[in-house]
């Protein structure tokens, strides 16, 4: 009889600890996209494929080619894949269809870490790090550059079609890019609501090329368009001449028209993405976002577009609690800890009404004295003189324990320091399933110590 690989592997091994988590896990939103009577082609396991996709993200290994090398080369892959081998295009097939199923072990992991006593709530930390995205720099444009780029492909086309079909033409847009599209901002809240409805609604990037970049055109007349509405709102409350307590006016302002084409840039690889700035300089990509107990479990996980995370401290402390809530862990958030990032006076004193002592440092980092311009400020006043007593102390000195390593393993240990995939619907679906294998890592190391002492 041949060698049984399951010997090749020793007691207490990664893998071993994850095939027994997939046996406790309800796998049935996987199972339902199969057909039950066995009609078509016969698809992998759908465990062993949570298996594999689990497995290899602990490992570091994300690339749908190189999860398929492993399935090869490796001895753990291969007992996890009952010595099968799926191609690359299965694995990137399954994880693309699955994406919300997979975004969901997220919750499951967490409840197993809550029921091996992992999870002990009380203190939180709330921080977000810069994750490149799956763009290049160099593909964000601007409008101009946009419709010119439109003009050379579609004109190209239509050469190609030349020669196959006769005279075509291919030096104006299409009819459904010429469209004006509503809604954009003057006014701040109203780009914020926009970005808002973008993302809830989250749509998937699309692959080919050409429609990217009609997708990227139709953003930037939206948010122009919402621009136009949004100023003539402000200029017909500006001509009534009254504030919102019934004062009235006094000096006139100098109305603002706003330009004939969209400003600003976008990226045609990714459009969800932006340029935001890390300690490595200005890069292409999004905020990836955790909160973390005082033990580094990650409670809960999200991805936004852009680097301004002052509207996100109470939506990530409102959902940490649900997650809480589902994992079953009965204990009750108390203190919440962030950096200045997420300085946000109405959220904090909302936080702050519930019971949660909220602690937010008011200044960036590396300032020592107050800020001049602020000193007058009721809330940037007490939240200094919180920070500097003891308590206020005791607690803030553990927001980087906290929450810095979490960031640190996943980007740099585990090398997760770009997304795969492209828009903020996937990004959001990786990095939830990246912080699940945190959490997982964290469990079997967890389960080990006590053999280990």
């Amino acid at each position: 009889m041949p060698p049984s690989l399951r010997e090749w592997l020793p007691e207490g091994h990664l893998a071993w600890c994850l095939l027994d988590v997939i046996a406790e896990m309800d796998l049935s939103e996987f199972y339902a996209r199969y057909r039950p009577d066995g009609w078509g082609r016969p698809a992998y396991e759908p465990s062993m494929m949570v298996a594999l996709i689990l497995y290899s993200y602990c490992k570091g290994e994300r690339s749908s080619r190189g999860i398929e090398r492993e399935c090869w080369e490796d001895v753990a892959y291969r007992v996890i894949c009952a010595n099968l081998t799926p191609d690359h295009v299965t694995i990137n097939r399954f994880r693309s269809e699955h994406q919300d199923a997979l975004a969901g072990l997220f919750g499951q992991v967490l409840r197993l870490c809550a029921k091996a006593g992992m999870v002990n709530v009380g203190t939180i930390a709330v921080d977000g790090t810069r994750v490149r995205a799956n763009a290049s720099k160099a593909q964000t444009i601007d409008y101009e550059k946009l419709a010119e780029t439109i003009l050379e492909e579609a004109a190209e086309v239509d050469a190609a079609e030349d020669e196959l079909y006769g005279d075509k033409r291919g030096d104006e847009l299409p009819e459904r890019l010429s469209t004006r599209w509503g809604r954009q901002e003057w006014l701040r809240e109203a780009k914020r609501e926009l970005e808002q409805e973008r993302a809830a609604e989250a749509k998937p990037v699309p692959r080919a090329r050409p429609p990217r970049l009609r997708e990227a055109k139709r953003r930037m007349d939206e948010e122009l368009g919402v621009e136009q509405r949004a100023n003539a709102a402000y200029e017909a409350w500006r001509a009534r001449g009254v504030k919102s307590d019934g004062r009235k006016l006094n000096t006139p302002s100098t109305p603002y028209r706003p330009p004939d084409r969209p400003a600003g840039q976008i990226n045609v690889t990714d459009p969800d993405s932006r340029i935001v700035q890390s300690r490595h300089g200005f890069i292409q990509g999004y905020t990836a976002q955790a909160v973390t107990t005082k033990d580094q479990i990650v409670i809960n996980a999200d991805v936004i577009c852009g680097g301004n995370e002052r509207q996100t401290l109470e939506r990530l402390v409102d959902s940490s609690e649900l997650e809480l809530d589902r994992a079953g862990v009965s204990d009750s958030v108390e203190v919440a800890l962030a950096d200045a990032g997420f300085w946000n006076t109405d959220q904090i004193a909302r936080l702050t009404a519930r019971g949660i002592k909220t602690l937010v440092n008011p200044d960036s980092a590396g300032r020592k004295s107050p800020a001049v311009s602020r000193q007058r400020q009721p809330h940037y006043v007490d939240m200094r003189e919180q920070l500097a007593g003891e308590e206020g102390k005791q607690h803030y000195s553990q927001r980087m324990v906290m929450i810095e390593p979490v960031f640190a393993h996943i980007k740099y240990n585990r090398r997760v320091d770009r997304f795969q995939r492209r828009g903020l619907a996937a990004c959001r679906a990786e990095w939830k399933l990246i912080t699940a294998s945190h959490n997982l890592l964290k469990l079997w190391r967890y389960g080990l110590a006590p053999a280990a002492g």
